[in-house]
């Protein structure tokens, strides 16, 4: 039995908060990295259109054996740089994401970045309110959206997304976005969670940390990121690590220690600007 609490979503449906993400996973190496993480205890898969490997994925979860309503499932419509969406458009992409994963329902999809530029995504969103009346999806949610958008969104169409996933970790803590999620009862995800192993994981008081509890420095980070209520997804394909990083339910930070990681925030984007990506 998985020990990963769920955080109900807006709309009742229930997410686990750690789930795996399969971000530069390739297509053909899906079925086995995501099969150690179903084994591991993870039931919340986390994939997406342009990474090229829903299939791989679908295949691991056919096999796991695991029932589906214990499963969660979530894909992003990606935004193609010849390409402004219409909702025929994203109602085929979504097809093609269903049939990729060889599931009936997808959980939870989102749109990967607004592209504001472009002037689609209230089109996108609109699509998405008619694939989650279908219940082919039980939540949509966005990515990459700063509040500007969400603001746009919430002001011109009638669903709240669900889920906003954002590049989230110690030296990019997004407060802003976190308090504004939170008064509009949308979930914070975190991608990036630990950095992408650019240092943070190296950092002084996360070592520290990580000693005092006896605890790896990435299921320090993750602890972190449970306690402040986000939503996480860590990606490996090492299987040793796959099961360390959910392992991080039998401890809790302190106050102390919680403020000593609030400190190390920098404000430091390793991903793009969501003000400015267009692809």
């Amino acid at each position: 039995m998985s020990k990963v609490p769920y955080i109900t979503l807006n709309n009742g449906t229930a997410m686990p908060q750690l789930g795996f993400g399969v971000w530069q996973v390739p297509d053909d190496e899906a079925f086995a990295t995501v099969g150690h993480a179903l084994e591991a205890g993870y039931r919340s898969i986390d994939t997406a259109s342009v990474y090229g490997n829903e299939q791989g994925t679908g295949k691991a979860l056919a096999a796991s054996g695991i029932a589906r309503d214990e499963l969660f499932v979530t894909t992003k419509l990606w935004n193609s740089a010849s390409e402004t969406w219409t909702r025929d458009s994203v109602l085929r992409e979504f097809d093609s994401s269903l049939n990729k994963l060889g599931l009936e329902y997808i959980d939870l999809y989102l749109i990967h970045w607004p592209r504001a530029m472009r002037d689609d995504y209230l089109t996108i969103w609109r699509a998405f309110e008619e694939i989650a009346q279908s219940g082919r999806a039980k939540a949509i949610g966005v990515s990459n959206f700063l509040p500007e958008h969400l603001e746009r969104l919430l002001g011109e169409t009638s669903v709240v997304p669900a889920v906003n996933q954002i590049e989230l970790h110690p030296h990019l803590q997004q407060a802003e976005s976190r308090a504004h999620h939170a008064s509009h009862g949308i979930a914070t995800e975190a991608w990036s969670p630990l950095g992408q192993g650019k240092g943070l994981l190296e950092n002084a008081t996360i070592a520290q940390l990580a000693e005092k509890y006896g605890k790896s420095p990435a299921q320090t980070v993750l602890r972190w990121h449970i306690q402040l209520g986000n939503i996480v997804i860590p990606k490996s394909v090492t299987p040793s690590r796959i099961k360390d990083n959910i392992d991080v339910f039998d401890f809790e930070l302190d106050d102390e220690d919680m403020g000593a990681i609030a400190a190390l925030n920098e404000g430091k984007r390793l991903g793009p600007d969501p003000a400015t990506f267009d692809m």
